[in-house]
């Protein structure tokens, strides 16, 4: 399009974060209102763009390309598909949230904070957009920073520790999925064209021993920020010093980056090696689908109880993935946004409580329900849409996950079953001793319900959770052609083996046919 619509999605965060630190820093409503009002403009923006989409397409849309460094075949290139769009609108829906839910949880230096807030939120919005590998590994990068000084400057008692720890992970995947892309673009420039264009990345010719170790190497720099089994040790320790805004971000939607890394570079790019790559990534999926479940149930601190589901949840987006057909791929792109809100809900109430009592031990909580009736309904609402209840948004994501798991390996989809069930089992004792417990401590009945701000913050997440609960229709109806053009891809270069047998057993076990068995799979997407 003429119009550059994704570029001014992406660059107004850093315009308004520019214009922020400019602002003088007394008095804190300045800074906090300017971020406020700033923030909205990305989102109305984004809006634009939803009306804007072709729900038809499975390609690229609204793309824009500015020549950048076209000598080494870096352009400015942009788009967005069905894959990204629901993200970009999680990422501009979520910005004035947290600034509105951290109004009064960040005290000093509050306009730095906001820079960074609004900083981060375009380096996101970068990654997502960005469909040349430069460009991406550029936001990638910018990514990682702002949000290392959320954490080490606004976060608590350990925070350098978890902010350090951060950092090595993280630039520990970055610098092999760095060697990966240059290798990749040099094998590419054999045919004497130097491009960075990942479509055109795509056809690259290369042996299954390049396409393996070029998988690999993209795929652990994903797996750390999803962050998959045994890449999450990270996680915990950041979401338990972040503060509020940090942690909603982190969770709400850096996490969500490792998995569309997968979708946009690892499969379309090394489609055999993903493939051939299929149990090792699946097997890790459940594990960290029991594991998260698990270690999450006895943890005494709120947030990093959180922070172990999430780990747990994110092992769900993966085994989405993985199933490879037309269900479990979109209830995995599905699931990606139902958590954002889901996770980001809980730590935004969270934060909430913990500005009026200054802990999140849950043995210091009980008897909310009669002190704070606001907040305790709010916070069930959310606590349910966590783990997967019918009407709310958590239950069609996990029920098209583990439909289309079902269908690709039942024994994988009947363990990961067993996390559904710890995973209402974590949360609901969580929210029985928070909310209905004995009163542990007499200053809880002094607490006082949320604000008029508080729930301005925290309602439109609880909308968002509900309607994608009741009708998800418009959300899959947008994820599904690009998931189509995923598969056609897989099919085209023979990486759908696993597939293909998963395909034939159903058809034999229902006694089909071969022209049912290829209707089984033009089903999922799939031209046979």
């Amino acid at each position: 399009m003429d119009f550059p619509l994704l570029s001014l999605i992406v660059w107004s965060p850093l315009g308004a974060a520019i214009i922020v630190s400019l602002l003088p820093s007394q008095p804190l409503s300045v800074p906090r209102l300017a971020a406020f009002g700033l923030g909205l403009i990305p989102f109305l923006l984004s809006l634009v763009m939803l009306a804007g989409f072709d729900t038809s397409v499975g390609a690229l849309q609204l793309t824009e390309t500015v020549p950048w460094m076209p000598s080494l075949g870096v352009y400015y290139s942009i788009g967005v598909d069905g894959f990204s769009l629901w993200l970009i609108l999680l990422t501009t829906f979520l910005t004035p949230v947290v600034i509105l839910a951290a109004w009064t949880d960040i005290q000093h230096r509050v306009k730095e904070f906001m820079f960074f807030m609004l900083l981060l939120e375009s380096g996101m919005l970068g990654a997502l957009v960005a469909t040349d590998l430069f460009l991406f590994f550029m936001y990638w990068e910018l990514m990682l920073f702002p949000m290392v000084f959320v954490i080490g400057i606004w976060g608590g008692p350990r925070r350098r520790y978890a902010a350090i720890k951060f950092v090595v992970y993280t630039m520990a995947g970055s610098a092999l999925m760095m060697i990966a892309m240059l290798y990749l673009v040099l094998v590419h420039a054999k045919t004497g064209q130097l491009s960075f264009d990942i479509v055109t990345l795509y056809d690259t010719k290369l042996s299954y021993a390049e396409e393996t170790l070029l998988f690999w190497a993209f795929a652990i720099a994903f797996m750390i920020k999803v962050p998959m089994v045994p890449f999450h040790t990270w996680l915990p320790d950041a979401h338990t010093e972040a503060p509020t805004g940090g942690s909603v971000d982190l969770a709400g939607i850096l996490l969500k980056m490792g998995a569309y890394g997968f979708l946009r570079f690892a499969l379309p790019m090394f489609p055999a090696a993903a493939q051939d790559a299929f149990p090792i990534i699946l097997a890790l999926s459940v594990v960290g689908i029991i594991y998260g479940a698990m270690v999450a149930f006895p943890q005494p601190d709120m947030k990093r109880l959180v922070a172990y589901s999430s780990v747990s949840h994110l092992g769900f987006v993966m085994l989405g993935i993985y199933a490879f057909n037309r269900v479990g791929l979109t209830g995995g792109v599905l699931q990606m946004v139902n958590h954002g809100l889901s996770t980001g809900g809980l730590f935004i109430l969270i934060g909430f409580i913990y500005d009026r009592k200054h802990t999140r031990q849950i043995s210091e909580y009980g008897g909310l329900w009669k002190v704070v009736p606001i907040f305790s309904a709010l916070f069930l609402v959310v606590t349910l849409s966590s783990i997967g209840l019918p009407g709310l948004n958590g239950f069609v994501g996990e029920f098209l996950i583990l439909l289309g798991a079902f269908r690709a390996h039942g024994w994988a989809a009947a363990i990961a079953t067993i996390g559904v069930v710890l995973g209402a089992a974590y949360m609901l004792t969580m929210y029985k001793h928070v909310v209905f417990g004995p009163v542990t401590k007499e200053e809880n009945n002094a607490l006082t319900d949320l604000t008029p701000r508080e729930i301005a913050a925290i309602v439109p997440v609880i909308v968002m959770i509900v309607w994608m609960g009741v009708y998800p229709k418009p959300f899959i109806d947008r994820i599904e052609p690009t998931v189509t053009v995923l598969l056609q891809r897989l099919e085209r270069a023979g990486a759908n083996r696993h597939l293909g047998d998963a395909s034939r057993g159903l058809a034999s076990r229902d006694g089909g046919s071969e022209a049912e068995r290829l209707a089984v799979v033009a089903h999922d997407g799939v031209a046979p």
